[in-house]
């Protein structure tokens, strides 16, 4: 149907005619009111307007009557609907023609924008699939078998060069009547990468007939291998990344001619790039698996080093403690006091060495292999009570004073009694270490309850000892980790302790901070649920 809208009668009524006579249904208007009337009843194939009625908001194509000495009317088929436009008086065998051609454009370029929102939706599924794997081949296949599908070629071919940033592979598609390509393909794979460069470096595609359809160059030529295959149709595009290439996919049509539009070649690009980026992330993922497999292998033959190092030492370790134990208080041959003086010491030695080799076996566990907590209640300041006692002597042997300040509500916490104790030893011990003669260290206990309501039961020991530098702070419960004034120091330890302490700790469910300015001690502060939040799990 054609509306034809204009206020001269005379001249719309040969135009009507005009296309009547050439097969269109027509209906017509003398103004704009009427035109509005007659676009609410249904859409027209096209409007025939005179000028001065084709500012009209229509998505029909408008063909436009117009004074050709008229200005005024010669910019009026500026307006954004106007398709094209014919001198007025019109020509009725000029008026036909135009209109029908205005209408089979429009519908071409209908038809147009749907095959290439088609190509890109089938393309964009291609993307997808990318985008959903990080295996490479997958990547490669999943491209191969898009492009062939979405083109309806005969072969596709994928392929990336030696490069750090991607895997060597390749990947091909064919119609089911035609042999796969040896996986050899490329006896001098310099041919390709050499046209894969200046595709790249042009932003380009090449067709079979190796001229480059954007940029006008034709220096790029095929590898001879794609070459020699004889394709009627062809593009070629490349993979890249930064300033080089990193592979070429070919997509070929043996039988058939074509011509690829400027669309279809942008959206081969387009992919071709997403496709590099999930080859260049998913070779970096792999490696770093890789990477993180090797450091698990080499993290159980460290753990199962220590554990058969553990077993080998505690064994004649326990022969030495007997033997030491059958000395001392041996009553039918005692020893002399010289010699009991020194026995002491041994021994003394012999259960620091003993407790070394327990944290070194419970470092070796990492965590996974810790029995269950055995949480139980009890008073809090009873333990502290015990390990400040245990320590005093070794304490008074540094010249170091203990004062434990006990809680004012002295507070019951359900927690294992002995882990805990472990974890008071081993903050304890260490604060005698690092306090020179004459220090002190103070342990106190209090309980808080914080905003959320919950309620902790907290522990401090402070010294007076050398401290620890800010920088360091943060890596001191890293397992093996010794601070740099305790090694110039040549204070003894092995790094483990606070390791181990801070593992307790967590699967109690509570905290550890540390505090410390160098040269003025240190105050490691612990805290702890007074309700039960512990890990059950070892």
């Amino acid at each position: 149907m054609a509306v034809v809208a204009d206020p001269d009668a005379g001249r719309r009524d040969f135009s009507a005619a005009a296309l009547e006579a050439g097969g269109f249904t027509v209906r017509t208007a003398g103004s704009a009111a009427g035109l509005s009337a007659l676009l609410e009843d249904g859409e027209p194939s096209v409007l025939v307007l005179d000028s001065s009625l084709s500012d009209i908001d229509a998505a029909a194509p408008v063909l436009v009557l117009v004074d050709l000495d008229n200005p005024a009317e010669v910019k009026a088929v500026e307006h954004a609907g106007v398709r094209d436009c014919v001198a007025k008086p019109p020509s009725g065998k000029e008026l036909v023609p135009r209109a029908t051609a205005l209408i089979n454009l429009v519908s071409r370029r209908a038809e147009a924008r749907q095959e290439a929102e088609a190509l890109r939706e089938r393309l964009r599924h291609v993307s997808a699939a990318i985008r959903g794997t990080n295996d490479p081949q997958l990547i490669a296949d999943f491209v191969v078998k898009g492009f062939g599908e979405t083109f309806g070629a005969d072969r596709v071919w994928l392929t990336t060069f030696d490069d750090y940033r991607v895997p060597r592979i390749t990947a091909q598609w064919h119609r089911s009547r035609l042999a796969p390509l040896p996986e050899t393909l490329f006896a001098d794979v310099d041919d390709a990468r050499t046209a894969a460069d200046l595709l790249w470096s042009r932003a380009e595609s090449l067709t079979a007939e190796a001229a480059l359809v954007q940029g006008g160059s034709n220096d790029v030529v095929l590898p001879p291998e794609l070459a020699s295959l004889g394709a009627a149709a062809s593009v070629a595009v490349a993979m890249g990344e930064g300033s080089s290439s990193l592979g070429i996919i070919w997509i070929a049509l043996l039988d058939s001619p074509r011509e690829w539009s400027r669309a279809e070649l942008g959206l081969i690009q387009h992919v071709a790039g997403n496709a590099a980026h999930g080859l260049i992330q998913s070779h970096l993922i792999t490696s770093q698996q890789q990477v993180v497999k090797q450091l698990r292998q080499l993290d159980k033959a460290k753990t199962d080093f220590l554990a058969t190092v553990n077993h080998e030492l505690r064994t004649p370790l326990t022969s030495i403690m007997a033997y030491l134990d059958m000395i001392q208080e041996n009553t039918s041959d005692p020893v002399s006091t010289e010699v009991h003086q020194m026995l002491d010491i041994v021994v003394r030695n012999t259960e620091r060495l003993r407790l070394l080799i327990e944290d070194m076996l419970s470092v070796s566990r990492n965590g996974h292999e810790l029995s269950p907590l055995q949480l139980t209640p009890f008073r809090l300041d009873r333990t502290l009570g015990i390990v400040t006692a245990a320590l005093t002597p070794l304490a008074k042997l540094q010249n170091v004073t203990i004062a434990l300040a006990p809680s004012a509500d002295n507070p019951e916490i359900m927690a294992d009694e002995v882990q805990l104790q472990q974890v008071f030893t081993n903050l304890v011990s260490n604060a005698i270490k690092f306090t020179p003669s004459g220090g002190r260290i103070d342990v106190a206990s209090r309980s808080n309850t914080e905003s959320d309501g919950s309620r902790w039961a907290v522990i401090s020991v402070s010294d007076t000892g050398m401290g620890i530098s800010s920088d360091e702070i943060a890596h001191i419960f890293t397992r093996f980790y010794r601070a740099s004034n305790a090694m110039s120091g040549a204070v003894p330890g092995t790094g483990l302790g606070l390791a181990i302490t801070q593992d307790i700790v967590d699967r109690h469910g509570g905290r550890i901070e540390v505090a410390s300015e160098l040269g003025h001690g240190t105050t490691v502060t612990v805290a702890l649920p007074l309700t039960a939040r512990a890990s059950q799990n070892p």
